[in-house]
């Protein structure tokens, strides 16, 4: 019985993700635009370190204006902590993440000859770069197979039943034994995607969304 539980509840999620993969092809949130566009670990580690806390839309404002000054490291350990402060001003914590793309240039330069390191345990180690960020350039950049639970991913991953945990930590460990190893990397992509325009933490769209029938959510939700 047990295994045929598992059976049912691998094809649930299988059908889930699938859904929602469709509903929001085409569309890429914008860490995964710089990396598709650039295909530098460097940028792509500044785009996600700015994104914290912030709209889309804001930080791809701020790091087209940023990008024409900064390409690589040095340019970051040159510009002034000022000027950076003032580019940076529109999003959030701007004067605390000028702090740590400062230092991140300065570790980079020092100890990596200006690479970004490739794995999980060093990533850590750079400013402003914690669990979400550290997989999300893994999984970008250097193409490892990692869950990057941000607050979409853990929102709609308790919504849904497919997780019930309490924190993004915690939801990333439960999704690695639930998710088909295939979904790893794009779970992030589709669901953050779908969590801005569908599943939203206020007022989510339940009437028009793909996964209703499959969500305890929207069956436990009082209309």
């Amino acid at each position: 019985m047990n295994e045929e539980n598992k059976t049912t509840d691998a094809d649930k999620i299988e059908k889930i993700l699938t859904l929602i993969e469709k509903e929001v092809e085409g569309s890429l949130p914008f860490g995964e635009r710089v990396e598709e566009e650039t295909k530098d670990p460097f940028l792509v580690l500044v785009s996600v370190i700015l994104s914290a806390r912030t709209k889309d839309e804001t930080t791809e404002v701020v790091c087209k204006k940023l990008f024409k000054r900064v390409k690589k490291p040095q340019d970051l350990k040159r510009i002034g902590q000022t000027k950076l402060e003032t580019i940076l001003k529109p999003i959030g914590f701007y004067r605390q993440k000028a702090n740590y793309l400062k230092k991140t240039a300065k570790i980079l330069l020092e100890k990596y000859d200006g690479k970004v390191p490739d794995t999980f345990e060093e990533l850590i180690k750079l400013p402003g770069v914690g669990r979400k960020t550290a997989n999300l350039v893994l999984s970008l950049s250097f193409g490892k197979n990692t869950i990057c639970v941000d607050t979409h991913v853990h929102r709609i991953s308790n919504r849904l039943g497919l997780v019930k945990t309490k924190s993004p930590v915690e939801t990333e460990m439960e999704l690695m034994k639930v998710l088909p190893e295939k979904w790893w990397s794009r779970v992030n992509t589709i669901f953050v995607l779908y969590g801005k325009s569908v599943c939203t933490p206020l007022r989510p769209k339940c009437d028009i969304c793909v996964v209703r029938s499959y969500c305890k959510f929207s069956k436990n939700r009082k209309n």
